[in-house]
């Protein structure tokens, strides 16, 4: 892929985040390995004005370039990328249910099987800090250790992948297992899967989704 199509990509993505419901406006972004940094989303530009010129490049220092100030979060962006080798896009959003659980600052627990999308028994939630701030990437470095999305206290969720479309999806499915935590904590207090149980689930999701390896 080269630089442009990237560009073009995250873009494609951010206007997907929107169009699924899972983002509003100009909050939340979207970022791809690129190089020795990686490209992200502008600072304050709706996604629907962003043009591939408009995207910015950070790179490993956390020096950017471009025409235009780096989203207002490149800061986790930049330590994700510098900590997670096996992370290549980040995409956050201030998807409803995720962020209403993130306000009441409650991690999600092995409440459904498929919690271990996000690599895990649970989906933490990293606690408060200003956004924009070192202090904020350093509590999202953290409750991602071992992860590949979280919530962020007060704030929204952090998905990763290993590209777009897959980081994507992942914040798409948080933000349905939010919601149907917070659907089922208004009737009581739901079962949650044992540890045992879910190391078999983590165990089976390493493979769902590929191709098989056959021999001949």
């Amino acid at each position: 892929m080269t630089e442009l199509q990237l560009r073009r990509q995250i873009i494609a993505i951010a206007l997907r985040m929107n169009a699924s419901g899972i983002n509003r406006g100009k909050s939340g972004n979207v970022s791809a390995r690129w190089k020795s940094g990686f490209l992200v989303t502008p600072s304050g530009l709706a996604y629907e004005k962003t043009k591939p010129a408009d995207i910015v490049f950070v790179d490993a220092k956390g020096k950017a370039t471009g025409k235009r100030e780096p989203s207002s979060e490149w800061r986790f962006h930049h330590d994700i990328y510098r900590t997670r080798k096996d992370c290549l896009t980040v995409v956050h959003t201030h998807s409803s249910f995720a962020t209403t659980l993130a306000c009441l600052r409650m991690d999600v627990p092995a409440f459904h099987y498929m919690i271990a999308v996000a690599g895990g028994n649970s989906i933490r939630c990293a606690p408060y800090a200003t956004f924009g701030t070192q202090e904020l990437s350093g509590h999202a470095l953290a409750a991602l250790e071992g992860r590949k999305a979280c919530l962020l206290a007060n704030h929204g969720v952090i998905a990763l992948g290993a590209d777009l479309d897959q980081a994507l999806a992942l914040a798409m499915e948080v933000e349905s297992l939010c919601e149907q935590y917070w659907r089922a904590l208004q009737i009581g207090q739901p079962f949650v899967l044992p540890d045992e149980e879910m190391a078999i689930v983590i165990g089976k999701f390493r493979t769902y989704g590929k191709a098989a390896a056959r021999k001949h």
